[in-house]
Parts: structure tokens; sequence; C-alpha cells
């Protein structure tokens, strides 16, 4: 667990082991020749300098069309390892704008030689309201590893009106012994209020006896098979609200009424890394309550007799911090007959080497910055591949069914029948898993080939009545044609599938609201599916 930490101090509390700043005419007493600006000091249009009783500071105005921003850089030699920030403000009245961080602030950033962003991140001082005339502040926080510069930037982000005076802005190199020893305290209590809050959680389902989970599954051909060689048809619902949020919403209820009012035999529960490991936003029980629930979720579904798929419900590429998921999942839930893995929710705009074996996932699809399909931007990073995922469950001695989604957010499998086929390593089978909307086409050449040779999942799949924002219109087809289609083809060939979403928020919604009414559109004939009720596709697509 790493702790950031950094200390609010009054100005006596280190001993600097340097003399003077890094920081030049941070008291803005060398001015220019035109007595208008100080000397190293940029001023943009909203900033002034103004004097006092013979003393110099800089103001900065809010403006609520703009944000402004002083720039200016330090060079950061190898021997400092940490700094202490020293400055006087004035706020006046300075109101914030539209969003929260619309305020004041000082923007500190260290960069590495090649300009990128490095962590541990400094403090931002943030300013707001109206001081009582002049206040003194001290920060001190650590310089990270490779850093060359720090950018230093008062700034006032898109305010609503008001300002703030700075003065007498100092950045010294100190002793860093002092600030490891309080952060090595913060995360010593830190852990122990964590583990107090942990030791807090219970479950709220009984473990499910051994009689009750029902068989493990295994792959054959293109069939799922249980232990006694009976073929299995998986047909349920994907619960969201997990991947978003560290508590759920509802999720307990929903596994229970997607059984019993649904006659659902998979649920497909959505759920991320950061969670898992407690690290989401709002978690302060080191994730004991987001795993309890995790773990509740397939004891309920398992005294029932129902499968979990654990979806690890990410986008583009798996990454390092994938890996580690997954060898503590398919620790903890290994060879346990209630869980399939799927290992990653929706890759997409990458090669099928690069999907595979893992590599550099570049920028971008061309040199304009692109906007995926649901606004996602695209971003560099090194991939690991779906196969190291696989390895990683199966090196752990887990043999649970793995399920694989493949390129276009899962919906494109035709590159495992073009030598991009995953290898299981002796586990009880590969799924593939595919997202089918009515605006995708070509259902032939992206899975119904795939299906003829390998089991196939559909994770998600649905239709709204209103087009979705993302949706080009000619791309757009009605529920009243679609769905029964769609649900035709999957009773037809028997394809494994969860209908998205079991949740009243998350289009394509199943749900109408939290008493569990199924939308018109797409709902009630997903529930009379999993009752049975037979489809008719009438088109092909």
């Amino acid at each position: 667990m790493i702790i950031l930490a950094f200390c609010i101090c009054s100005v006596y509390s280190l001993p600097a082991i340097a003399t003077e700043s890094l920081l030049t005419n941070g008291d803005f007493e060398q001015l220019e020749s035109s007595g208008q600006q100080a000397v190293h000091w940029p001023s943009p249009k909203g900033t002034q300098l103004l004097e006092e009783d013979g003393n110099h500071f800089l103001r900065l105005e809010a403006d609520l069309e703009s944000m402004l921003t002083v720039y200016r850089e330090i060079a950061i030699k190898p021997t400092y390892k940490a700094l202490q920030l020293k400055f006087r403000v004035r706020v006046n009245d300075l109101q914030r704008g539209k969003a929260n961080w619309h305020d004041g602030r000082i923007i500190l950033d260290f960069k590495d030689q090649d300009g990128n962003k490095l962590k541990p991140s400094p403090p931002h001082p943030s300013f707001k309201g109206t001081t009582e005339g002049w206040v003194e502040k001290s920060y001190e926080f650590l310089v990270p590893e490779n850093a060359i510069k720090l950018e230093v930037m008062p700034a006032i982000f898109m305010g609503k009106s008001g300002s703030y005076d700075i003065d007498d802005i100092s950045i010294m190199a100190v002793d860093p012994a002092p600030i490891l020893a309080r952060m090595e305290e913060a995360a010593r209590k830190k852990a122990e209020e964590i583990a107090k809050r942990a030791a807090k959680v219970k479950p709220q389902v009984p473990l499910a006896s051994r009689d009750q989970l029902p068989p493990m599954l295994h792959v054959e051909g293109n069939q799922i098979l249980n232990a006694d060689g009976k073929e299995i048809w998986l047909q349920g619902v994907s619960i969201p609200s997990m991947e978003w949020s560290g508590g759920g919403e509802n999720i307990l209820r929903s596994v229970q009424v997607s059984i019993d009012d649904w006659n659902a035999n998979v649920i497909r529960l959505c759920i991320r890394e950061n969670f898992w490991g407690g690290t989401g936003p709002y978690q302060n029980d080191g994730g004991a309550y987001y795993r309890q629930l995790v773990d509740d979720v397939v004891n309920l579904a398992g005294a029932h007799g129902v499968y979990i798929v654990l979806d690890l419900h990410r986008f583009r590429a798996p990454e390092q911090q994938h890996v580690d998921f997954w060898k503590e999942l398919a620790i903890k839930y290994k060879n346990h007959p209630v869980v399939l893995f799927e290992l990653f929710n929706e890759p997409h705009d990458l090669s099928w080497e690069v999907w595979r074996n893992g590599g550099f996932v570049s920028t971008s699809k061309t040199d304009d910055e692109t906007l995926a399909e649901n606004k996602e931007k695209l971003k560099g990073f090194e991939s690991v591949g779906i196969q190291k995922l696989i390895d990683t469950v199966r090196e752990q001695g887990a043999n649970n069914i793995v399920i694989a989604g493949g390129l276009d957010w899962s919906y494109d499998l035709s590159g495992i029948l073009n030598g991009y086929e995953l290898d299981d390593r002796n586990g009880n089978g590969i799924v593939y898993s595919t997202h089918v909307y009515p605006w995708k086409s070509d259902w032939q050449g992206n899975f119904i080939e795939v299906a003829k040779q390998h089991p196939i999942f559909i994770g998600e799949c649905g239709a709204t009545q209103e087009r979705l924002s993302f949706i080009p219109p000619e791309r757009h087809e009605a529920p009243e044609t679609w769905v029964p289609d769609f649900l035709g083809l999957v009773q037809e060939n028997k394809y494994h599938w969860t209908a998205w979403s079991f949740h009243p928020k998350a289009s394509p919604c199943l749900l109408s609201d939290w008493d569990y009414t199924p939308t018109p559109y797409w709902g009630k004939q997903a529930k009379e599916a999993l009752h049975g009720t037979q489809f008719e596709m009438k088109k092909k697509r």
C-alpha cells in the first residue's frame, strides 16, 4: 500500500538544506525597467503586479470563461530529495466556478526528461472565499525519481468571481527524513484504522454447502458440459454497479430477483481491481466490504445452483495490474464450481497480435486524438495481452473456465479463426465472449463462424428505444425488430448469454425501476426468453 502524505507546517518546522530559494524573485521585488512587471514572472491577462506600503505582490483575478495560469519552472538536481514550498496568500471573495476544482490554486507538477508527469504528485494548495488578511502557508513533499524539473503555476480555473494575492513564494531543498517519518507514522495509523473497519465486515449470506453447489463446468468442442457430461446452456443477466461503486447498488437483492423471478442460471457480475484492492473512491476498509460482497454473491448464487461470471470490467487492453488482480482472484476462487473468470470486459482498438500476446498500444487510431465508442480517450501504454491473463490463472492451479472477449469492444471474434486462438494450458477450457448490440453488423463474420468451433458467451446484449448519443442514426435499429431476431438466433443455436443490464440506469436497461419492472422494449422480451418463450429470427444481420 502506498500512502501519499504532505504536511502543512509552520515556517520554522524543518531546517532547510539549501540557503536560497530555487524559485527566483519569489518576493516580486526585482522589476523590469518599465516597473510594471516582476523579473522572471510572465504577466498574462488577469494578473496585476501591485504595491502596498512599498511591498510588491501578484494578484490573479477570476474569469468564468477562461483558465488563468502563471507559469514558472525550476530545475531539480539529483541531490534534491524533498522540497519545501512557502508563500503568503490573501484571498478576496474568490468564488468557485461550475465545478469543484474551478478555484484558485498553485499547480505543482514534477516532470521527467520526456515531459511526463511524475508521481507522487505534490499537493496543489487551493483557495476560495476570503482570508483575514495575509496568511502564511508551508508545504513539504518528496521529489520523485527521475524528476528533472518542477513546474510551479499559480492559477485560477474558471472561477466565478474574486481574486487572490500571492507573495514571498520560496521553494527550498530540505531533509527528506522527517517527511518520511511522518509518512510512516501516518501509514501505520491508517493501516490500524483500515484493520478496525475491515474487522467489522461480516458475511450477509451463509456459506453455500457443497451439496447446494452446481457441478463444475468444462469445455468440449463448442459446448459447455458439467462434470456428468451433460450439456449446460447458460442464460442470465449482467449486474453492473460494482465497477463504479465500492458498495454496489442493490447487488444481493438483484441476484435474488434474477434467480427467483427471471429464471437466470448464470449471473455476470461486473467488478474492478481497484475496488477489490480497496483503492477505489470512498473506500476506507481496504476493500474488505467489497470482497465480502463478491463472496456473498458467489454463495447466494451457489446455494441456488447458479453460476457466477466474475467480469473484470475494464476497457482497451489489460496491463500489469490486471495480472496481479487475476492472480489473487484465481487463488481465492480456484476450482470453485460456481465461478467462471471473464478476463477483460471490452478490448478495442488493438491488433490481434497485441490482443493475444501483448505489446505497446498506440495512443490513437489516427494522428488526431480519437474519442472511442463510450467517449473513453485513447491512450498509449504497454499491454500484457489476454494470453498472459490465462497463464496467470492457470499458474495458480485454477482450472475454472475462462472467458475472453474479442476486439471491437468484445464484438469481433474473427481473429480466433485466423491464428489468434488462445492456449488454455490444461484448464477446463476457454469460452469466447462477444457483445452484441443493434449497431453491430455481420453476425456471421464476427461470431457465428467462431461458434461452430468454440463455445461463445454473449456477455452483453440489448437494445434501446432511443438512439444512444455515440451511435450514428443509420446504425440505430428499433428494438421491435432487433430484439426478436437476436433472441431467436440465441435460442436456435443455444448461445450462452447474459442480458445487459439488470439495472435501471445502465443502458440498455432490462429494468425500469428498482421494483424490477421489465422495460417494455427489452426487459420484457429478455425475461420471457429466460422463461422459455420462443422467438423467431426473421432477418439475418
